[in-house]
C-alpha cells in the first residue's frame, strides 16, 4: 500500500502549488463531464428540488454549531452529549442517502487522492487535457460525499487502451475540501495502527 507523500506534481503552477498529502484509497467515484457552460453549475448531481432542503440542512447545522459553542463555556457534559447526537444524525443522514442513490460495482475504484485533486483510471480514452469534469466521491466508511469540479491536467496512457488521468479541483466547496482533508487524516491514522 503506497504512503502518504506531499503532492509535489510539476504540472502545478509553483508560484500558486499548494502541498497537500494525497493517498491511494477504493472509493466510489461518479464522472461527469461538463460542456463550457457548465462548470459554473453548483451540484451537477442533483436536481434543484433538493438544493432548498441541502441550504435548509446546511442552515440548520450552523446553528446547531454556533449553540453548542455558547453551551461549552455552560456544561461542557451537556455540549459533549449533544455533539454526539449531533454526529449520529449527520451519519444517519448520510447512510440514508447512499441508501437512496447506491453506487454500482462499477462506481468503486482505486484512486490516488488529496485536497488538491485526484488521479483516477479510464478503461477508454475519453478525457484529454483540459477536459472539465464534475466528481462526486463517496469516501467510506463515513460516506461523505464531496462534490467537485476538477480540470483533467494529464492522461497517462496505459497497454489496454484506457489510462490514469490526473486533475486537480477547480472547484470546491470549504466543506468539501475538509471532508477530504479529515477523510486523508483518518485514514493515516487506520494505517499507522495496522502496522
Amino acid at each position: 500500500m503506497s504512503e502518504t507523500t506531499p503532492d509535489n506534481n510539476p504540472a502545478n503552477n509553483p508560484s500558486d502549488r499548494r502541498d497537500y498529502f494525497r493517498i491511494s484509497d477504493h472509493i466510489g467515484l461518479e464522472i461527469r463531464t461538463l460542456g463550457p457552460g457548465e462548470a459554473n453549475r453548483e451540484n451537477p448531481f442533483n436536481g434543484n428540488h433538493m438544493e432548498s432542503l441541502r441550504s435548509e440542512f446546511r442552515r440548520l447545522d450552523q446553528d446547531v454549531r454556533a449553540q453548542l459553542a455558547n453551551l461549552a463555556e455552560r456544561d461542557r457534559l451537556l455540549t459533549s452529549l449533544i455533539k454526539s447526537l449531533n454526529g449520529k444524525l449527520d451519519t444517519l443522514a448520510r447512510i440514508m442517502a447512499f441508501e437512496q442513490n447506491p453506487l454500482q460495482p462499477g462506481d468503486w475504484q482505486d484512486v490516488t487522492l488529496s485536497e488538491g485533486g485526484l488521479s483516477f483510471h479510464s478503461s477508454t480514452n475519453r478525457f484529454s487535457a483540459g477536459d472539465q469534469l464534475a466528481l462526486r466521491m463517496t469516501l467510506p466508511p463515513e460516506l461523505f460525499q464531496p462534490v467537485a469540479t476538477a480540470r483533467v491536467i494529464d492522461v497517462v496512457p496505459d497497454k489496454s487502451g484506457g489510462g490514469r488521468v490526473h486533475t486537480e479541483f477547480t472547484d470546491i466547496q470549504d466543506s468539501d475540501r475538509q471532508q477530504i482533508a479529515r477523510h486523508v487524516m483518518r485514514w493515516q491514522i487506520r494505517q499507522r495502527q495496522k502496522e
